[in-house]
């Protein structure tokens, strides 16, 4: 599905969902759900608050905070939670299955698309259950963590070496 289409779709439940909450229906709450379909990967509040501020469309944190609320609550956007990290939001619809690499030394996270992670034994199981969306948190340690880390304890072994008189050969 393309991605007007998507905007379109998430628009209309959006309403459909305001409407039968009696919540009012403001261009604030919609430009908001907007702006995060016209941008993909993970955000934060302040990054969407930044983001917001610097469009034409200026909302207050107090709007960006309860919108935010009314999507999670409707299903148009994911939180997460990565470790120690501040909460993370993305969108729900357009997006396909992924993992998240959470780095547990800088906190990086990194989406990894992947195919279908069910066996057709674990689908069959499903059957009775009509899944959406899923994503895996895979935590570990990133590539240039692991490079910073092996260079201090090459250091620290030829420190050691120095400081001990002993010659590497």
């Amino acid at each position: 599905m393309d991605n007007s289409r998507i905007k379109e779709q998430v628009k209309n439940e959006f309403t459909d969902y305001l409407g039968l909450r009696n919540h009012r229906k403001t261009p604030e709450r919609y430009a908001i759900l907007e702006h995060i379909y016209s941008t993909k990967g993970h955000f934060d509040m302040d990054s969407l608050y930044n983001a917001m501020k610097q469009s034409s469309f200026r909302v207050s944190r107090a709007t960006l905070y309860n919108t935010i609320e009314l999507l999670l609550d409707c299903g148009l956007v994911v939180k997460h939670q990565f470790g120690a990290n501040v909460s993370q939001y993305e969108r729900a619809y357009g997006n396909e299955n992924h993992d998240h690499l959470i780095c547990l030394h800088c906190g990086e996270v990194r989406e990894h698309k992947n195919g279908n992670l069910f066996t057709p034994a674990q689908q069959k199981k499903l059957q009775r259950f009509k899944t959406s969306y899923y994503s895996m948190y895979i935590y570990g340690t990133c590539n240039k963590c692991m490079r910073v880390k092996k260079a201090e304890e090459k250091k620290n072994k030829l420190t050691e070496n120095k400081n001990t008189g002993i010659k590497k050969k």
